[in-house]
């Protein structure tokens, strides 16, 4: 990959002997559609005499000066980093460059609006692209002020970190635009990767909070002009400050910075970025079309979690990227708990175990799977850690801490640990002391167990009744895989659970329920001896725990036949995972997966747990059942879905999850046909609106399954011509099942490097449709001769896509896993970060084939 990878021992080397003080950054946005300005004027002090460097990735640098003394650029500036030598003990460096917009989303993205042709900017810094826009020490522990001054046309909007001051207009000349001139005040002492810049003909509006030290706190929402009438302003502004009043009372500190605003930009890779006081989010929360709730309850998680970041991540800011997993995890558990306790999504810890504990589970069953407290040695390793252990396990686990310790406890040591690490640098042992001192427990042995170590614990109740079916033993037992062996402890509910009501509508309500903690290989529970052993026995009933679990016989039985009649929506999203392990496991067979969801999942409440199921459905028709019983599961699942989406509640949110799985769905030319005619008007369902984004889906399964072509994807963009519009058209031509779409589509993205991210991440989805797969055999042998020429050539967000994206995991096959195996043993040199990413692909094609040969035993 382009740009100088930067080690951890080097970022200790350069912290060791320098310390950073201030940057004044002059950007010029009016140098055409290639290149940027940048003029860096950098302060810090330094050990007399020593030598180190500073990062930058730019075009051209044009000067260099440190103390007063030229430096010839030719000689100084070379794989992205400007060496300085001969150090004071208080420097001045100012560096003069051009710098590129790019278009992956990356350093400062540059997006042209199809709509209208106005053009937009925003930059994307984490992990090491500040360095894409201004001279910097690249490192989150050399944190200083940042004073921007910003160059641009007029008519712009620019927000920044601090409060957008007014601007000077400039004279326009020959009749061109005006420009005019930004400079914002300098930020308090913070990361450089959390530094912001957005820019252009940005729409926005506008409201205040009071904070609770009294201060007024101004609110910004921004959008783009195309997409203005879409984005729900008010609705934003009332969960940010149901955030702030939850989190000010909760962390005892009061908001850091200035301001707070909400930017909306277009071709985002992630879902939001927690800048300073100006937190960028992805479109795909700017609803143009009807969306699930699922999709609305993770817009309110992801504000809140960005939210969280002001004062952990921003505010208190960790020392090294292995403590990236502290940041993110807390900011996940944090905006979770906040969005049930604070805003109308009750239920989001229903969605936490559904979505978040599902990827978590899943990551770490992978060969890649890591500590908590991840072995960060450079910036490559930070960059494929932005993972389900970075995220879900480290929240997951958060949530068994505070168990463990106690909410309150554990809000007053996270408040004492940003009063007293405010604007400072920490490491993990920091926030521990502060637990340990509100909570009283010592947590040595817990952190080792949950930090230190790699690998998810399965949890086995083990039942004994008399003949009366009185318990006479209970005890839970606990496994570890033998790669990871370590047996930790677990504080968990333990819930019984006994069916109720008429013949024509029962419902399995939870009659007793304990907290108990448990450790070691086997833990009796004797509190639950003398009891009616019940209908069914819910280990981690409230989902306190990070574990697998397992039902007993008559558990499983009884679930499997009254999923449904579950009363508690998380308690059923326990009990879909459970099941979905098991089937992942290849302890159960695939099809009986199948049996169970479609058995179920008309009627199921919770939009998260309805869209990450029917995923997995997908997945278990797709790869896990036995090859030669696909084709009839395929079709199966499709006539399926259809029948639950037209006994579906009109207008429903699961009517329309069905609708959209039926169309991904596709088996047969009567399914197609269907499809056609909803897209077309000539079939309806109540309540179903065929709105643009269904009408895309829709025709993105038509072409999948061969239903459609090229010139009517051509139509459908000529009629949507927005950027929306086009991420939709590059996936259905993708997805159309011939050699020559493929071939097309391969050549777009390997033989292009000009596609923009969304693009990219598009098309790619499209190529590898399971409709597809025969087609895909072909571009086994391709799939691994780009490999390393991708990884050197692309920037890593776009070889990432492209890496993953393009793996044919759906062909799922002993073809497939060979070739896997056979590059990896040829590339043992290969970066450690791509080889990473080719494990988890072969994991995956290994685990399919286990499940494949258990569906076969059927």
């Amino acid at each position: 990959m382009p740009g100088e990878n930067l080690t951890r021992i080097e970022a200790q080397e350069r912290r060791a002997v320098i310390d950073t003080q201030s940057y004044e950054i002059s950007l010029d946005l009016t140098k055409g559609a290639e290149v940027f300005g940048s003029r860096s004027v950098v302060r810090f002090t330094a050990t007399p005499g020593a030598s180190t460097f500073i990062d930058l990735i730019a075009r051209e640098v044009r000067e260099i000066t440190l103390n007063g003394e030229q430096v010839d650029p030719s000689a100084a500036f070379a794989d992205s980093r400007i060496a300085l030598g001969d150090l004071q003990a208080e420097n001045v460096l100012i560096v003069d460059a051009d710098c590129l917009y790019t278009n992956t989303g990356e350093g400062l993205h540059r997006f042209v609006d199809p709509a209208d042709g106005e053009v937009y900017l925003y930059s994307q810094f984490e992990v090491p692209d500040s360095r894409r826009v201004f001279a910097v020490f690249e490192q989150p522990d050399l944190k200083a002020t940042f004073q921007f001054t910003v160059t641009a046309p007029s008519a712009w909007k620019v927000v920044s970190n601090s409060p957008t001051p007014e601007p000077i207009v400039h004279d326009s000349s020959s009749g061109s635009e005006g420009v005019a001139t930004w400079g914002f005040a300098p930020t308090p002492r913070i990361s450089s990767y959390i530094t912001a810049l957005v820019a252009g003909p940005y729409e926005a509006t506008f409201s205040e909070l009071t904070s609770a030290s009294g201060k007024v706190i101004p609110l910004g929402v921004y959008g783009r002009k195309s997409l203005w009438q879409h984005l729900d302003a008010d609705y934003i502004f009332d969960k940010t400050r149901q955030g702030f009043e939850y989190f000010e009372a909760k962390f005892g500190v009061p908001y850091p910075f200035e301001k707070y605003d909400q930017l909306f930009v277009p071709e985002f890779n992630a879902g939001a970025m927690e800048n300073a006081g100006a937190v960028t989010f992805t479109e795909t929360y700017v609803f143009r079309s009807k969306v699930t709730d699922a999709v609305k309850e993770r817009r309110v998680v992801t504000i809140l979690h960005e939210l969280a970041h002001m004062w952990f991540g921003d505010l208190v800011t960790m020392k090294w990227w292995n403590d990236l997993w502290l940041n993110e995890s807390f900011a996940e558990w944090a905006s979770t708990i906040a969005t049930a306790e604070a805003t109308e999504w009750e239920a989001a810890w229903t969605t936490f175990n559904a979505m978040e504990k599902t990827w978590a589970y899943r990551q770490d069953q992978l060969p890649s799977t890591h500590p908590i407290v991840a072995e960060i040695n450079d910036l490559e390793d930070v960059m494929v850690n932005f993972d389900g252990i970075t995220y879900a396990k480290g929240g997951s686990v958060l949530k068994q801490l505070t168990a463990w310790v106690g909410i309150d406890a554990f809000f007053a040591g996270v408040g004492q640990y940003f009063q007293k690490h405010a604007w400072g640098n920490t490491e993990l042992s920091d926030l521990l002391t502060e637990l340990e001192a509100t909570s009283g427990r010592d947590l040595t042995t817990w952190a080792k167990k949950w930090l230190e170590t790699a690998g998810v614990n399965t949890l086995a109740p083990v039942i004994v009744e008399d003949a009366a079916g009185a318990i006479t033993r209970f005890a839970v037992t606990q496994t570890a895989p033998a790669d990871y062996p370590t047996i930790r402890p677990h504080r968990l509910g333990i819930g019984f659970y006994s069916l109720s009501g008429s013949a024509g509508r029962s419902e399995l309500v939870r009659t007793h329920y304990v907290e108990v903690d448990i450790d070691g290989d086997r833990t009796e529970i004797p509190e639950l001896q003398g009891l009616e052993r019940p209908d069914m026995v819910l280990l981690n009933d409230n989902d306190l725990a990070y574990a697998k679990i397992r039902l007993d016989e008559r558990s499983l039985a009884t679930a499997i036949e009254h999923l449904s009649d579950i009363a508690d929506p998380l308690a059923r999203s326990l009990v879909w995972g459970a099941a979905w392990d098991q089937t992942r496991d290849a302890e159960t067979a695939a099809s009986d997966y199948i049996d169970l969801v479609l058995g179920n999942i008309g009627h199921e409440t919770e939009s998260t747990t309805v869209r990450t199921t029917l995923s997995q459905l997908q997945l278990a028709a797709n790869i896990y059942v036995a090859p030669e019983s696909r084709a009839t599961a395929r079709e199966k699942i499709a006539d399926g879905l259809w029948a639950l989406a037209q006994h579906a509640e009109a207008g429903s949110d699961s009517q329309l999850q069905l609708v959209t799985a039926f169309a991904n769905s596709i088996a047969t030319p009567e399914q197609a046909g269907i499809v056609g005619r909803l897209r077309a008007g000539e079939e309806t369902l109540p309540g179903l609106e065929i709105d643009a984004d269904l009408s895309w889906l829709l025709l993105a399964g038509l072409a999948a399954a061969g239903a459609t072509d090229a010139a009517a994807i051509d139509a459908a963009l000529a009629a949507d011509n927005t950027s929306k519009g086009a991420e939709f058209a590059a996936q259905a031509r993708a997805a159309l099942p011939t050699a020559e779409a493929k071939q097309a589509a391969w050549s777009s993205l390997i033989d292009n490097s000009d596609l923009p991210n969304t693009i990219v991440r598009s098309a790619a989805l499209g190529f590898v449709h399971p409709s597809g797969v025969d087609v895909l055999r072909d571009f086994i042998p391709k799939y691994f001769e780009m490999l390393l020429p991708i990884w050197e050539e692309r920037t890593y967000q776009i070889a990432d896509y492209l890496v993953v994206g393009l793996y044919p995991r759906s062909l799922a096959s002993v073809e497939l896993r060979d070739a896997t195996r056979a590059w990896l043993a040829e590339n043992q040199d290969a970066a450690p970060a791509l080889r990473r990413l080719v494990h988890e692909n072969l994991a995956d094609v290994e685990r399919a084939l286990a499940a494949q040969s258990r569906d076969a035993e059927d």
